[in-house]
Parts: structure tokens; C-alpha cells; sequence
């Protein structure tokens, strides 16, 4: 079997409206691991679609060399509900049940052609091909994938409609991997496993001999498994080698480099400004008139030295204007939540807004809520850390959601003096029309323009994406603006559910940082493994009370 070997070459794929992929070339050698990351909406999973030979490109080539086939694993399975278990593997497998259709077409030729030397090298290479994926045990694999992936014992005549998404997502990848394919390329693999199947199937990925392409947000999944980061950012995509901490490195030092490049220009106009001030100073005290100016040497040196002076400043004055035309922007600032409570000692008088520093930022005890919620006690502290966990229907963001005021229990004391800023799961229902920048100002204090540089500052956002109508954006871009609104708001307590959700690596590192850096306290519900292996805080486990909506 030959190695995978992907190259795309000026490769651009657009919609009505907007152009996702400008120009894109980038080449995957044999038995690479590549996480493909970004935003949402910036066109990972076209990328994907395109190698996978769903779509085609407006433009460029595509090539993929992979005579082991191509596993390629969508967010969604394309099938109506009424569709079985079984064609769903069927689906997943059907490079493979190709491959063995063909296989048996050759066979028959065989018993027909009376030994025709063609076709026996024919039958022979399609058999090598089989046996090199190991495609008669397929079907067993599907089973120990199923049972994996927790879920034994699937039966392949159910249908499609009596299972969760979570549930259709985790039977088409282990169709996926059960086919062995060369290459795999697989959209968000490891959305829907608990820490345990995401184990399982990094241990398949490591010891899988051909390629992978993993569009995945999940860092620790790119920790242990890649030895490539591609990034797609603006239409673009661009390569980073060393798996994802030499992305990291790279990112930090382009920071650097942009810091560094913008104080330079600071320093270059501020630099240029000053001269010219300083040229015109001086030109003021040389004399314009003097008796016999037009005579003797004293009249060619006033005449010299205001003519000088006068280049110089036109000279200073030109490259200010350069400067001034051709800007270069402050890299953002990084994310820092804004605290809102009280500094110790000040009463709360003194700001209305504001807790005396001696009351928690939590205090809850003998709460009871419809059967989504039990707790007997809790209590956190201004600065305290408390990571919410437990299986879905426990009650994480019924939790969330009483500590916000949004939902009364039916029984119980619950105390939040401070203001609270929320992060829900679910998207936020924006009113029809807005723009990203009226959707940031929404019920806000202060001016159009003030809100749109107060966002622009935060980096989440390009100048022309202000513009943008929210119900355009993608879920991603959409969560952007709630984070948006909750960094810019004062808050004495976070309440966070499954804040990575859809956000790019990138800024989930910054949000990371900028929770560190808070100073008020913290409820937290993610299923991010990174974000839980680094808390420092209370843990509080929830147990299972029957389903719920939402996360729990």
C-alpha cells in the first residue's frame, strides 16, 4: 500500500456572498498527523469537503494520493432517520465495499477468461490492496469501535431516528475507522466522547500508519496527537510544524514581532513630528530681514540656515504624512475580565455597584428545583474557583442558571449579591437585523463609536465585521459577541458554561489567561480536558438526576 500524500494547489471555493478559500496551497507528506483549526465559518469544513471529493473548487487542484483509500468523517451523517444502523456502516465503509465489489467482479471475470494473464494481475492487485486494509474482519471492527465508543452492542437494523446526534456521530466514526483507511480526514472527532473514548481514539490515530487531517478545537487532542497545526484565518491557510506547541511558539513570537513593529512606527512618527516641530522653532528666530541683507556673508548664512531648516521640515512633515497614511494597528489587547467588586475595606456605600468584601460571592443551602436540581449546601468565596462536573442531566447549567436569577427554586436560600455575567451554552436570541457592533452596544452605556472601538480593542473582531448582521455569522463568530459583552461588563461573579465551545484554540489560550488574571469568582461547566487538567480550584460532582436539556 502506498502512502497518502494531499497537496492542494490555488485552491479557492466560494458561496453567494463571500469567498471562504482565496488561494489556498499547502501539502501534507506521508503519515502526517495535521489538526486543521480555526474559527467557525472560516472554512475548515469546505476544506475538508473538497479533499474528500464532495465538492469541488472554484479554481486550484486538488490531489490526493491515497490508493488505501480515503475515510472522511462529516459533522453530520447524511442520512433521514428512517435509514438503519447498518447503512450508516455501510456509508462510512463504502470505499471498502467498493473495493470488495470489485473485487468479486474480477473473480468472476477470472472463472470466465480462462486465465487471461490481465486479468490475473488485475485480481491479484485488487487483492492486495483488500488485504492490505484487512477488509474481511471490517464488520468486527465496527463492533469493537461501537463498543469504544460507548456504545455495545448497537444493533445494525435500528434506525438512525431513535438515536441522539452524539450517538449518530460516534457509529459513523467507527464505520471510519474500521474501513483503515490511507488517509482519514475526520470533521471534529472528538465532539460527543468522554475522556475515556477520546483516549481510545487517540491511541488509533498514533498507531495509524497512513494520514490524518483532523479539523478539532480540542487542545489536548492536538497536543498528543499532531506533528502539523494548519491554520485557516481569512480565507487563508497557513502551515506551523512541530505539532501544537511549535503552533504556539510561532503565535507568541508573531505577537512580538507585531508589538515591536507597531512601537517602532510609534516611535518613527513621534520621532518625525518632533523634528518638524523643532525645524519650524528654529526657523522663527532666523531673521527675515537684516540691514544689507544682500550683501556680505552674514545675509548667505541667514539665507542657508532658513533654507535648510525649511527642507528639513518639509522633509519631517512628509514622513509624518507616510506614517499617518499607512498606519500600522496595535496588536490587541489581551482579554481581561472586569472585576466588579469592592476593594477590602470599602463600604458598600461608597459604589453602588459594588459588595462589601466580606460577603461570598455564593451562598446556597437546601435548594430544590423540579427534580433537575439538589444541593444541600454551597458556599464561594469573592476570589473563589469552583469547577461544576457530572453526566448530562445532572443539573450543570440548571445550576448556572438559578446562580444567574433566571430560574427560582422550588425550594431554598439562594444569595448572590454581586452582579453576575453569564456565558450560556445556548446562543444567544439577538433581535433581527442587528450588526455585530449593535449587538456588542445592545442595552450598553455610551456612543455607536465608543462601542465599536471598545470592541475593535478587544481583537475578537475586524473593522469590517462591524458591519456584519449577527444572524449571518456562525455559531463561532456569534459566541464571539456574547464574549465580547461579558469581558466589557463588570462582574463580581463569572458563571461559564462551556465557554471553548466553538471557539478557536487561539482564543481559548487567551481566555484561559484572562480567567487566571480575575480577580472575582468563578462557576465553571466545560467538558474542555484542558481547562479542567489546569483548574485550581473547588470541584463540585453532580449526580445524574435523569435528562435535562442542554448540557446538564
Amino acid at each position: 500500500m502506498h502512502s497518502a500524500q494531499l497537496t492542494l494547489r490555488n485552491v479557492t471555493k466560494g458561496y453567494p456572498g463571500r469567498t471562504v478559500l482565496d488561494d489556498v496551497s499547502f501539502t501534507l507528506k506521508p503519515g502526517e498527523k495535521a489538526g486543521l483549526i480555526g474559527d467557525n465559518g472560516v472554512g475548515k469544513s469546505t476544506l475538508l469537503r473538497l479533499i474528500a471529493g464532495q465538492e469541488r473548487p472554484d479554481s486550484g487542484e486538488v490531489t490526493v494520493g491515497a490508493v488505501g483509500g480515503v475515510g472522511y468523517l462529516p459533522q453530520t451523517v447524511p442520512l433521514p432517520p428512517a435509514a438503519t444502523v447498518q447503512d450508516a456502516v455501510d456509508l462510512a465503509l463504502a470505499d471498502l465495499r467498493a473495493l470488495e465489489a470489485e473485487l468479486h467482479r474480477a473473480a468472476r471475470g477470472l472463472d470466465a477468461g480462462g486465465g487471461d494473464p490481465g486479468a490475473l494481475a488485475a485480481y491479484e492487485e485488487l487483492l492486495a490492496r483488500y488485504e492490505a486494509r484487512d477488509g474481511y474482519d471490517a464488520d468486527h471492527r465496527v463492533d469493537i469501535a461501537l463498543h469504544h465508543l460507548g456504545l455495545p452492542g448497537l444493533r445494525r437494523e435500528r434506525p438512525l431516528g431513535t438515536l441522539s446526534g452524539g450517538e449518530r456521530s460516534r457509529l459513523a466514526l467507527a464505520g471510519v475507522l474500521a474501513g483503515r483507511p490511507e488517509l482519514l480526514l475526520l470533521d471534529e472527532p472528538t465532539n460527543d466522547l468522554d475522556d475515556g473514548a477520546v483516549e481510545w481514539l487517540e491511541t488509533q490515530l498514533r498507531a495509524h500508519r497512513g494520514t490524518v487531517l483532523a479539523v478539532t478545537h480540542d487542545r489536548v487532542f492536538l497536543e498528543r496527537l499532531t506533528t502539523t497545526v494548519l491554520e485557516a484565518e481569512e480565507g487563508k491557510v497557513t502551515r506551523y510544524g512541530d505539532g501544537y506547541d511549535g503552533y504556539r511558539t510561532a503565535k507568541a513570537a508573531q505577537r512580538r514581532r507585531r508589538i515591536q513593529e507597531y512601537e517602532e512606527w510609534r516611535a518613527e512618527l513621534a520621532r518625525n513630528e518632533r523634528l518638524a516641530a523643532d525645524h519650524a522653532a528654529r526657523l522663527g528666530v532666523i531673521p527675515r530681514k537684516t540691514p544689507m541683507a544682500n550683501f556680505g556673508h552674514g545675509g548667505f548664512r541667514a539665507r542657508g540656515r532658513a533654507h535648510g531648516a525649511m527642507a528639513r521640515i518639509r522633509n519631517a512633515r512628509e514622513r509624518v504624512q507616510r506614517l499617518t497614511a499607512d498606519p500600522v494597528a496595535p496588536p490587541p489587547d489581551p482579554l481581561a475580565f472586569t472585576p466588579g467588586m469592592a476593594e477590602p475595606g470599602t463600604a458598600p456605600e461608597e459604589d453602588a455597584g459594588a459588595v462589601s468584601a466580606d460577603l461570598p460571592a455564593v451562598h446556597l443551602s437546601d435548594v430544590r428545583l423540579d427534580g433537575r436540581l439538589r444541593l444541600d449546601a454551597l458556599t464561594l468565596g469573592r476570589g473563589g474557583r469552583l469547577l461544576v462536573t457530572g453526566p448530562n442531566g445532572a443539573g450543570k447549567t440548571t445550576l448556572l442558571r438559578v446562580l444567574a436569577g433566571e430560574l427560582r427554586p422550588d425550594q431554598g436560600t439562594v444569595r448572590v449579591p454581586g452582579r453576575v455575567g453569564h456565558l450560556r451554552q445556548d446562543e444567544t436570541p439577538w433581535p433581527p437585523g442587528l450588526t455585530v457592533a449593535e449587538a456588542f452596544g445592545l442595552g450598553r452605556v455610551g456612543s455607536a463609536d465608543e462601542h465599536a472601538g471598545a470592541l475593535l480593542a478587544l481583537g475578537l473582531f475586524r473593522p469590517a465585521d462591524l458591519r456584519a448582521r449577527v444572524g449571518e455569522l456562525s455559531y463561532g463568530q456569534r459566541r464571539r459577541v456574547d464574549l465580547a459583552r461579558l469581558v466589557a461588563e463588570p462582574a463580581d461573579l463569572l458563571l461559564l458554561d462551556e465557554p471553548t465551545n466553538h471557539l478557536s484554540p487561539a482564543l481559548v489560550e487567551q481566555l484561559e489567561e484572562a480567567l487566571t488574571g480575575y480577580p472575582g469568582a468563578i462557576v465553571l461547566v466545560t467538558h474542555d480536558r484542558a481547562l479542567r487538567a489546569r483548574f485550581e480550584g473547588e470541584r463540585l460532582q453532580l449526580p445524574s438526576r435523569g435528562r435535562e436539556r442542554g448540557s446538564g
